[in-house]
């Protein structure tokens, strides 16, 4: 999992206060549903939006070759 996430179980108070709805697709979000809090974009996020956003940014994200040094 993506080290930007924090995942937690949704609770009445979280979507009484926060929010109710995926910060990306807006589906609905339930209690006890597995959401996920985008430290990046300070929202909440269904599970199958943080898979594809995580998967995303996993592409994109380039290898760093150990060998070379800056000095």
């Amino acid at each position: 999992m993506c080290s930007c996430f924090v995942d937690q179980i949704a609770s009445q108070e979280i979507l009484l206060r926060v929010t109710n709805v995926c910060g990306e697709c807006y589906d609905d979000l339930e209690v006890g549903d597995q959401i996920f809090y985008d430290m990046d974009s300070y929202r909440y996020l269904c599970q199958r939006c943080q898979e594809i956003i995580c998967d995303n940014m996993e592409k994109e994200s380039e290898d760093i070759d150990q060998e070379v040094s800056l000095f």
